[in-house]
């Protein structure tokens, strides 16, 4: 696209199925091309403008993409493994605020040198290719040396792309806005690797939620008030974006822990969440809980589901990984309901043009396989929750007893575990004291 589509342009796109031209200035020619606008809508990407500009007088033509949609709650990384050519076909969202980095090079584009784009991991390469590439020519005069090193670089892109050498793609996205296409749904695809993380104040002034004066000019805090039951406090709906108050409660379940409930409901959209986070102290160990559900009672037991802990239905090939959904306190029921109806709406790339017959129909099938789990017509079957930090709860229906349909096993956390959840970092005791380990020139000078 011509550098001219970076700035605002106000236009009725009208009927969302035929695409809007504009005339706008082409970048290469300086003469007039033609932009095309075209709003669409692309699953689990929400809605989006996708942009092709193209000039008559020199044949210069680019295309872009961006997000008209809502911002996730969180942001999260994506990190897909590529070995042969069929993962260099995956399809590739990325968004305006996203950073791709190919591990093995070290080498990361950043969210600010490109826009939004809908393409392959095949595609993704091409541009990196063409973007180092293009003062190439240049730099061999000015600077041989940093020429040699470019230039390895983009062999090493090339070699990335004719899929003779496996690498490794990472996409950041602080908007959650940002996909590469499973090839295994509805299973868990074992080269893609998905993370949630809560966003970062500067990320979120990037996005637009927060002023930068927010950061700088902190509220002063009153050590002498005291704290109400209810607290509530300002925040930004992930929706519309407009100002929401957002609600906080500290509960104390007994027999199990401390919780955080928090809730909230925007006056200008409409739009509702509720969220429950652990509080208290980290669990040494962590929890795995399985149910043999057997009947439509199983279906009413009462679940808390925290941020960090993951859900699989082995008959179904249903597995949810830590981060998805967040935390929720209801029943197996209903938990159920709202995985269906957040896999219906954001299935990537399973509805549409880029979607085939066949992965239509497979997901189709593991839908209405899960809705008969929620309706209690597809049972027996084994419901099991995994949690590293020992923060999940499901009720016992013959407390105080042991339930005969439900085992609890404890684990430790490996260190890839611990590592994903930042605790190898962290150091409670005699964090004050220096480690003379760390320091060995000054204990040598001394």
């Amino acid at each position: 696209m011509s550098d001219s589509a970076n700035e605002p342009i106000f236009v009725d796109i009208g009927d969302s199925s035929r695409p809007s031209e504009i005339e706008s200035l082409c970048m290469q020619c300086h003469e007039n091309g033609t932009t095309r606008l075209l709003l669409t809508k692309i699953p689990h990407f929400k809605e989006v403008i996708v942009m092709a500009f193209e000039c008559d007088h020199c044949g210069f033509r680019n295309n872009e993409l961006q997000s008209a949609g809502t911002i996730a709650e969180k942001g999260h990384t994506v990190t897909c493994k590529i070995n042969d050519k069929e993962d260099l076909n995956r399809q590739l969202v990325k968004s305006d605020y996203a950073s791709v980095k190919f591990l093995e090079l070290d080498l990361e584009i950043p969210s600010s040198s490109k826009r939004g784009l809908l393409t392959t991991v095949e595609g993704i390469l091409s541009n990196a290719i063409e973007d180092l590439a293009e003062s190439q020519a240049v730099r061999k005069h000015v600077d041989e040396n940093l020429y040699n090193q470019i230039q390895a670089v983009i062999t090493k892109l090339e070699a990335y792309k004719d899929g003779s050498e496996p690498f490794t793609v990472r996409i950041d996205d602080p908007s959650g806005n940002s996909y590469i296409e499973n090839l295994c749904l509805p299973a868990q695809d074992p080269k893609l690797e998905v993370r949630w993380y809560q966003r970062t104040p500067e990320q979120d002034v990037q996005l637009g939620l927060r002023a930068q004066e927010d950061i700088d000019n902190p509220p002063e805090e009153n050590e002498d008030d005291e704290v109400p039951e209810v607290m509530s406090f300002p925040s930004n709906c992930s929706h519309c974006s407009r100002p929401s108050e957002t609600n906080m409660h500290v509960l104390d379940i007994p027999h199990f822990k401390e919780v955080i409930i928090m809730a909230t409901n925007c006056q200008h959209c409409g739009y509702k969440s509720n969220e429950v986070k652990a509080g208290g102290a980290i669990s040494p160990l962590g929890k795995r809980i399985t149910l043999n559900m057997t009947d439509a009672d199983d279906l009413s037991r009462d679940i808390l589901k925290s941020e960090t802990c993951g859900l699989s239905i082995p008959e179904i090939n249903l597995e949810l990984t830590p981060g998805t959904l967040g935390g929720r306190f209801t029943t197996v029921e209903g938990l159920l309901r709202q995985v269906h109806e957040e896999l219906d709406q954001r299935a990537p790339f399973l509805q549409g043009d880029s979607a085939s017959e066949e992965s239509r129909t497979r997901w189709k099938t593991f839908l209405d396989k899960l809705q008969q789990v929620a309706d209690g017509e597809h049972l027996p079957c084994t419901l099991i929750l995994n949690d590293p930090l020992s923060n999940s709860y499901l009720q016992n229906l013959y407390a105080p007893d042991d339930d005969p349909e439900m085992s609890t096993e404890t684990y430790e956390r490996d260190f890839e575990t611990n590592e994903s959840l930042g605790l190898n970092d962290m150091k409670l005791e005699n964090y004050e004291k220096k480690d003379e380990d760390d320091h060995p020139m000054e204990e040598a000078s001394q």
